[in-house]
């Protein structure tokens, strides 16, 4: 071999072999540091295994076609003809099949990797469970749309194209042996071993075919079909009886091709290519003129039972099929009884946004600029025996921040973050700043919840590989002009132990320091893949995994807890996410521990067959979730990437009449403020028509194309109500405000426009917080926080609260004071105006009757208002009638108190 390729081959070993075997080696090792060695190979076995199988198979059927082609070469092939000082080159036959066999190597080679990514695909085909639910049209399990039909895709598009490049390859080495031939004047050429050989390619061509218009048919159920996705009226009635006659018809052409390879005749072959062209054009202007004349002049008529199969199967692939739909009127009369029985909901209010408290945070309790707050977590504790919603975050380490990056540094001293920050969601200093529970370094706390562990080496920065156990002690925290050090005494990280384990990370790391430095010793350990999501990733990328992971603190350690989601896109009917997923639950929930990065995989939902499929294929991978620790399970919430899809679907599919359905009726969408969709949030609330408070996620929503409130959406987190959705609706035939209407009426107020703009005008910012949309028994809270930012400073303070209430809007420094402001009296709250005033605009307001002076607990006095409030309903609802004999017997009341005793 000359000594020239000998290099090139050493170089491209070097260059592509070596690198993918250390990181190979080096994953190895990872997987069996975090206890899923068994994963790891369970993975690594099927892409060998399905990788090997089709480049075997496909070598085999490429090298056989090409070879036996190239057989026919009786002369020498001038490949390359020379010039000048390049010589000629000129192939024998048995050149040429070496030639062959090399190609069909290469284009094994390519299906084979492409199979081997595959795997998940055919291990899921292997150990598929049935979801017990069949498909309406053909009576599938729908675990065939989701399991079989993928893998049997899979097959015949890889039989294609091993067949595709055999016949391209096969024609072009009968065309070199001359065997096929264009004559000017004879016309097309073909000897009688071309004509075999590549008619019996036609004639497998056709076969395929039929596998396809046989798979085609269930597939028309996974796919858009007009008015729903899935199986249409036309689909149901012409295209699938097409699809039937065409793999007769690619039946019939596999035949005629045959008979056609045995015969000198090529009228058969060229008759069966003809006659499936003319069923494909015949049948998809069939299904125009159909679609046309029929399905769109009656079009509701004709896709009612279509649509009914989308809403249902929509409803249940998002796992919205047991939404529980309650009715509230939204015009409730609270009084400050109502919201002292609603303690919990409203000493639970979040009065502190994300972006204000990160700010914040980052300006209290970063402490150095390497540390960093990356998100904030909303979660629920029992704090001193009180059930409080709690905001948290991580102080992590940005080592992009460090004021000298050596290496040293970066990788061996500043190795971890270090504690939290934690307080409730509504309380608020003199200053206008959070009240914190937990706070400082070395944390402290307040309440009766202590951080042990405080130690951050997993987390959402975690983004690079550090080395523990070192000659170098690690920086934990900082303690006035001194810093305290640490050495690491958990079990995360590989061991460094040897020579060759160092080589191997150095080159995994591109860091030869790993190799040369004299800080490490046989002790040492590097941790990598650190990053919370990028670690979950790495075991089980099958999943797809929620994008805000939160921390816990549990038995004084940090844990995180990431939602993991199993999904298809292949649930028949049900309609599809822009992000192309039509069917998703969340079956399984992930621990880490910050400190050792301890993954557990605990399956949440084992129900679902995507999850239990899984499940069978590692079994190793997921434990039941009984196995999760109590503490844990406590802060088990409901996530809120799927709760977002959910009513993104929702907004549609809750109309489950197929009438209402087509012409978008009662269609609903997530309100809009300030150019912005609103955002699930959590909360603690009683919700209308339960006994106690509970930890929740709530969404409003508005009719679609109008701004006032259709319903509201709570998914529920705690014990044995986790998983429930209910939905709020309000009357259709009232006007209940929704958040832009509420917004624009805040942004209008006399007394809370014009203190916004002196505010602004004297250098404060002013931030307007997230409307809060409140329900309290059968009525609605707004309540938006204000935060004021002073000119060139990065300190937003919590300085007022305004609550808004029907007709009225209050603006107070405290939640407590703006409640105090509407409900004081103790009596119910001022009537609201007629729906139609204020959306005009109107300053005229109903004057409440003057009273004569008397004492509160005079029953008169509560009749009276009673009758009045009595009165106002009736005259919102053109009841002309009743609010005449209301009024009257208002008057009669007023009569008696005048009278005195």
């Amino acid at each position: 071999m000359p000594a020239r390729l000998i290099f090139l081959l050493g170089v491209l070993f070097v260059f592509m072999v070596v690198p993918s075997a250390v990181n190979l080696l080096t994953e190895w090792f990872w997987f069996g540091e975090v206890g899923y060695t068994a994963v790891f190979i369970r993975t690594l076995t099927a892409r060998a295994t399905l990788g090997a199988l089709v480049l075997l198979v496909t070598f085999a059927l490429v090298a056989f076609n090409l070879r036996t082609a190239l057989g026919q070469v009786t002369r020498p092939y001038m490949l390359f003809p020379g010039g000048g000082d390049i010589q000629p080159i000129v192939l024998n036959q048995r050149q040429l099949q070496l030639m062959g066999t090399g190609v069909a190597g290469l284009v094994a080679v390519f299906l084979g990797l492409f199979a081997s990514n595959e795997w998940l695909t055919w291990l899921q085909f292997q150990q598929q469970v049935p979801f017990g639910q069949t498909d309406p049209l053909f009576g599938h399990d729908v675990a065939f749309y989701v399991f079989t039909l993928p893998f049997l895709d899979l097959l015949r598009y890889l039989a294609m194209a091993a067949l595709i490049l055999s016949t391209i390859g096969s024609g072009a080495a009968y065309v070199v042996s001359g065997a096929l031939a264009l004559d000017p004047a004879r016309g097309l050429i073909v000897a009688e071993p071309a004509r075999k050989h590549l008619g019996l390619l036609l004639a497998v061509f056709f076969v395929l075919l039929a596998c396809g218009a046989y798979l085609d048919v269930p597939r028309l159920l996974t796919t858009p079909g007009g008015v729903v996705h899935g199986a249409s009226y036309v689909d149901a009635v012409m295209r699938v009886p097409i699809h039937w006659v065409l793999m007769g018809v690619a039946l019939l052409g596999a035949g005629l091709s045959t008979i056609s390879a045995f015969t000198a005749r090529n009228t058969p072959a060229m008759a069966a290519v003809g006659l499936y062209a003319l069923v494909t054009v015949a049948g998809n202007l069939g299904s125009v003129a159909l679609q046309r004349l029929v399905g769109t002049p009656d079009e509701q008529q004709r896709e009612a039972p279509y649509i009914a199969h989308t809403i249902a199967a929509t409803r249940q692939a998002f796992g919205l099929e047991a939404v529980e739909e309650r009715e509230l009127s939204g015009d409730e009369i609270l009084t400050l009884a109502d919201i002292e029985n609603n303690t919990d909901t409203i000493n639970n209010v979040r009065l502190w946004d994300h972006e204000p408290l990160l700010d914040t945070f980052g300006q209290i309790q970063e402490i150095r600029t390497y540390y960093d707050f990356a998100s904030v977590d909303n979660d629920r504790y029992l704090i001193d025996g009180e059930y409080r919603q709690i905001m948290l975050s991580s102080r992590e380490l940005n080592s992009d921040s460090l004021p000298n990056r050596s290496w040293v540094n970066e990788r061996l001293q500043y190795t971890h973050g270090f504690g939290v920050a934690m307080g409730p969601v509504n309380q608020v200093t003199q200053e206008g700043l959070p009240v914190l529970f937990i706070q400082d370094l070395p944390p402290t706390s307040s309440v009766d919840l202590q951080v042990d562990q405080p130690s951050i080496y997993f987390g959402e920065l975690s983004n690079d590989y550090v080395i523990v156990n070192t000659n170098t002690d690690e920086f934990h925290y900082p303690e006035g002009e001194d810093n305290v050090s640490t050495r690491y005494d958990g079990n995360g990280g590989v061991p460094l132990s040897g020579l060759i384990r160092r080589m191997l990370y150095a080159v995994q790391f591109q860091a030869y320091e790993i190799l040369v430095s004299g800080q490490l010793s046989g002790e040492s350990r590097i941790i990598y893949h650190r990053n919370i999501l990028d670690r979950v990733t790495t075991v089980a990328p099958f999943l797809r995994y929620d994008s805000d992971p939160y921390l816990v603190i549990s038995e004084g350690r940090l844990v995180w807890m990431v939602d993991a989601y199993t999904v298809s896109d292949r649930y028949p009917y049900a309609q599809p996410t822009a992000t192309g997923v039509n069917y998703i639950r969340n079956a399984v929930k992930i621990v880490i521990d910050a400190y050792d990065g301890t993954m557990t995989f605990y399956l949440a939902d084992a129900e679902d067959p995507v999850a239990r499929t899984l499940q069978a294929i590692f079994p190793e991978l997921l434990r039941p979730l009984d196995d999760m620790s109590e503490d844990l399970r406590r802060h088990i919430r409901y996530p809120e990437g799927l709760f977002t899809l959910q009513t993104e679907i929702y907004s549609t599919f809750h109309m489950t009449n197929p009438a209402v359905f087509y012409n978008r009726e009662d269609q609903w969408e997530v309100p809009v403020i300030d150019g912005e969709e609103m955002e699930p949030y959590y909360t603690i609330m009683r919700l209308p028509g339960e006994p106690r408070a509970e930890f929740i996620q709530m969404l409003p929503f508005t009719p679609r194309g109008r701004n006032n409130m259709a319903a509201w959406m709570a998914a529920r987190s705690d014990g044995d109500q986790y998983g429930k959705i209910l939905v709020f609706q309000f009357p259709k035939q009232k006007l209940v405000f929704g958040p832009s209407q509420v917004v624009a009426r805040i942004n209008q107020d006399q007394e809370i426009s014009p203190q916004i703009t002196l505010w602004n005008q004297q250098g404060s910012e002013v931030i307007q917080g997230t409307l809060l949309v409140v329900p309290i028994e059968g009525a609605l809270l707004y309540i938006r926080p204000l935060y004021l930012r002073a000119s060139g400073g990065r300190i937003p303070e919590l300085r007022r609260v305004i609550v808004a209430y029907q007709n009225q809007i209050v603006m107070e420094e405290t939640l407590d004071q703006a409640l105090g402001q509407l409900f004081r009296s103790g009596a119910p709250a001022a009537p609201p105006l007629a729906p139609e005033a204020i959306l005009a605009n109107q300053e005229t307001v109903i004057p409440a009757p003057d009273l004569p002076a008397t004492s509160d607990d005079d029953p008169l006095v509560s009749q009276a208002s009673v009758h009045y409030q009595r009165a106002l309903a009736a005259q919102r609802n053109g009841d002309w009638s009743l609010y005449g004999e209301e009024i009257e017997r208002l008057g009669e009341i007023l009569e008696q108190l005048s009278s005195g005793p």
